[in-house]
């Protein structure tokens, strides 16, 4: 049976219905969510939202992409993603 479980992204508060054996994995995952974006985010508090949301899944998507392929065919650093990331949005806020 579902059950609600409220989570906290980035100051705001999500209710998301999950049974009793997912509420842990799904709060961990949250907390796990919360992180990447405010890292990813850093001092710029005028990043909106929607945009990192999308840069933070990309980044989490890649990682999860890397880590089903084998060893040998990765190639570099596993946070340039996330540095390009950065570069990316510094740029997209300087432009505007």
């Amino acid at each position: 049976m579902s059950e609600p479980v409220t989570v906290r992204i980035l100051d705001r508060e999500y209710t998301v219905g999950v049974s009793d054996d997912e509420r842990d994995s799904l709060t961990a995952a949250a907390r796990m969510l919360d992180a990447r974006m405010r890292e990813l985010r850093g001092g710029n508090k005028m990043v909106a939202p929607d945009r990192l949301a999308v840069l933070t899944a990309l980044n989490l998507a890649h990682e999860l992409q890397q880590s089903q392929t084998p060893a040998t065919a990765r190639s570099g650093d596993p946070f340039a993603l996330l540095d390009d990331a950065n570069r990316k949005l510094d740029a997209l806020l300087a432009a505007s």
